[in-house]
């Protein structure tokens, strides 16, 4: 059964109708994540965002936005261009990825060095549960018996908890000018030096990362502000060439559909994500093959692999072939906290009906 809810109400009127009936539920936007987190396992209800596409309100001086969690987040990066504004969020699959899916899954690129992630943009969100009830959270926050703040446990839920329907942002201004260092190293440790050098000066970049390709590394940082802020990046930074316009726009996006790219070329390509703190970007980055990249001033690691078995370090499958999300593990150290995720998992959807198994297959 295939639905289609053009309201916040329908979807959790929709929700509700089969969770009395016990039927499994999958929830999509546009599926560009078709191939992420865990085996989408076959569910006797699909419920599509496709019509909650809208932006219902938008406040440019007061730089807040709410959307439906349906709406393409190209289309909104658009709206907001025109008034000067952005949601720096560069997620992979940028061209067609939903807000939703977005934030249900938790992607970020590049620019999460200085703004953020979903949890540090969204400011309020409205998810619809399996009860049927709509569920408002920001600025009178809603919070459920633990005192927990139930909009941010469903960022990153994999929409295994509930459906998200409206999300609340904070915009920033776009700066008036940017302009991307870039440098190239023959090992590893000389990216992170010089990366070193950037972390402890008084510059703040809005991305800093670090390619991995074959036979030498590239140091990418992109700053933004004033003319005279550029300058003093540039004086900096003088060792490095310097891009702007047309040619860093298209660079940076390069970095950002770097994972899709992959996948796109390779059918069974495997992607695994490694979270580590700053000090350990330089022995991942060695650790993994080439292509890969850093978000080395967050600590975050993508390597591509076109077989499994050569995946020699520990981390997250974030992307990989349908044989391999049945039948390996794909999340191997969930941490100490995973107990807490199960009991949520079990308040908001007791009979285990919605989107089962997206967690990495763990929930």
């Amino acid at each position: 059964m295939n639905l289609v809810p053009a309201t916040a109400e329908e979807l959790a009127a929709e929700l509700a109708e089969a969770n009395s009936k016990t039927r499994t539920i999958s929830l999509c936007g546009n599926s560009t994540k078709i191939g992420m987190g865990g085996p989408i396992a076959p569910a006797e209800t699909t419920i599509s965002f496709s019509k909650l596409n809208r932006i219902l309100q938008y406040e440019p001086r007061d730089l807040t936005i709410s959307v439906e969690a349906g709406i393409a987040y190209r289309e909104l990066t658009l709206a907001l261009a025109e008034h000067g504004q952005m949601i720096p969020l560069d997620p992979p699959f940028s061209g067609n990825s939903t807000i939703g899916g977005i934030i249900a899954t938790n992607c970020s690129g590049p620019r999460r060095r200085l703004y953020g992630t979903a949890r540090d943009m969204v400011i309020g969100m409205t998810f619809a549960t399996l009860e049927g009830k709509l569920v408002k959270t920001g600025g009178m926050v809603v919070k459920n018996v633990a005192g927990l703040d139930m909009g941010k446990l469903m960022i990153g839920s994999f929409g295994t908890l509930a459906a998200i329907a409206i999300v609340n942002f904070k915009v920033h201004p776009i700066p008036p000018a940017t302009r991307t260092f870039v440098q190239q190293f023959a090992t590893g440790s000389e990216a992170i030096a010089a990366r070193d050098a950037v972390l402890k000066s008084a510059l703040q970049p809005a991305a800093i990362d670090i390619l991995k390709h074959s036979g030498y590394y590239e140091l990418l940082i992109q700053a933004g502000g004033s003319t005279a802020m550029l300058h003093r990046y540039s004086h900096e930074l003088f060792a490095a060439r310097t891009i702007e316009g047309a040619e860093e726009q298209e660079r940076w996006n390069s970095i950002r559909e770097l994972v899709p790219r992959f996948l796109a070329e390779h059918e069974n390509g495997i992607v695994l994500r490694v979270s580590c703190a700053l000090s350990e970007v330089g022995p991942v980055l060695e650790a993994l093959p080439a292509p890969a990249v850093a978000r080395a001033g967050s600590g975050v690691c993508y390597g591509c692999y076109q077989r499994f078995e050569d995946i020699r370090y520990l981390g997250v499958i974030d992307f990989a072939p349908p044989a391999v999300r049945q039948n390996f593990e794909l999340w191997p150290q969930p941490g100490a906290d995973f107990a807490m995720m199960k009991k949520v998992k079990e308040m908001f959807d007791p009979q285990g009906l919605l989107n089962r198994g997206r967690l990495y297959g763990r929930i």
